[in-house]
């Protein structure tokens, strides 16, 4: 018996030692990274208002930027939290599709494309605030896809809205326009983004917001009204439906996501003290993940349990909805390239 526990023992001992290689073993594989900087250490357009530390050195190599991901900085929230998020979408696409044909059913397409554009947003925003600070146009490159990805998003949003949310009566008034707009205003939202922040310097911080914001609330006041309309009508008939409980705290979290958005606090109130954590954007980010994950649980059920109302409304919608989201993303995605290279050719006329 003692033999057996000695072994034990012996066994348990082995096993420490082998633990203690662990800490060497990660240094060797994830090497030791720079320390962040200051705000005065970077250049002006890596600045943000309040946050006075926790920079990434500019400069370095991809592979320091990827690596970037397990180091404390003032992105590392914002990377994980749609990180993160990108793959809960997975994973629920993955749930979705045992029970959806998303090939063979053309009314599943449009759950198909709302699905497919919030993991595109939130793995766009991922990259933009892991991969940007690795040079001036590495930052205007990264955060024009990170635009790319939001006008995919309000599009598909729209669709999802349009096709599986929206009430009789509202459809009869608006099927004749709604797609498009929302389509244009898609555009719009990632031209105007794109362009403010390439002119920036240019401009005054209230243009810059009313390049950056206005499009995008147009689009969103376009893009919710479906939803709206059915909480009222649902508020005024006194109706039981579980759903528009989904949609309401969908609009909710949304708005206050929105807020924090536009309004840099709680940093504003307390400088330096939420370099790393409590920024205004990083709260911004978990309540739009928490929006988009709301947002996606009512359309599933409106899915199921509305399918007679939508296949009467929209008939062979589908295939055009589709055709215009492919179109929305590829204009989208050429005024980012066109932008960009106005950037590239601004930095080439400073080098000369």
């Amino acid at each position: 018996m003692a033999t057996v526990v000695m072994e034990q023992i012996g066994r348990l001992f082995i096993n420490v030692q082998q633990l203690r290689q662990i800490p060497p073993l990660l240094e060797s594989a994830f090497p030791t990274l720079p320390c962040t900087v200051k705000k005065a250490d970077v250049p002006w357009v890596f600045r943000e208002r309040n946050i006075l530390a926790g920079y990434r050195q500019t400069d370095q190599s991809w592979r320091y930027y990827f690596l970037t991901l397990f180091q404390r900085h003032n992105e590392t929230l914002n990377v994980w939290t749609h990180l993160l998020a990108a793959l809960i979408i997975l994973v629920k696409w993955q749930e979705i599709s045992e029970t959806v044909d998303f090939l063979r059913d053309p009314h599943a397409q449009p759950l198909f494309i709302v699905l497919l554009a919030a993991f595109t947003y939130l793995s766009f925003s991922a990259l933009a605030h892991l991969l940007s600070a690795k040079s001036e146009f590495s930052y205007y490159t990264f955060y024009f896809l990170d635009y790319v990805g939001v006008a995919v998003y309000q599009y598909g949003s729209a669709l999802a809205h349009y096709y599986y949310a929206i009430e009789e009566g509202l459809h009869t008034k608006v099927q004749g326009f709604f797609l498009p707009a929302a389509a244009f205003l898609a555009w719009l939202t990632c031209f105007g983004c794109c362009y403010g922040k390439y002119a920036s310097p240019r401009l005054s911080k209230l243009t810059l917001k009313l390049f950056q914001v206005v499009p995008s609330a147009l689009a969103y006041c376009l893009d919710i009204s479906p939803v709206v309309h059915r909480i009222y009508s649902c508020y005024q008939e006194s109706c039981s439906d579980s759903v528009v409980a989904y949609h309401f705290y969908h609009v909710l979290f949304f708005l206050i996501s929105a807020y924090f958005f536009c309004c840099p606090h709680p940093e504003s109130f307390f400088p330096g003290r939420c370099d790393f954590i409590g920024q205004g954007h990083q709260i911004f980010h978990v309540f739009v993940v928490v929006c988009t994950l709301t947002q996606i649980e009512a359309l599933r059920t409106d899915f199921t349990e509305r399918r007679p109302l939508y296949e009467r409304l929209h008939g062979d919608l589908a295939h055009d909805a589709v055709a215009l989201f492919i179109f929305t993303a590829c204009c989208s995605a050429l005024t980012a390239f066109y932008v960009r290279k106005r950037v590239r050719a601004s930095f080439d006329e400073k080098e000369e």
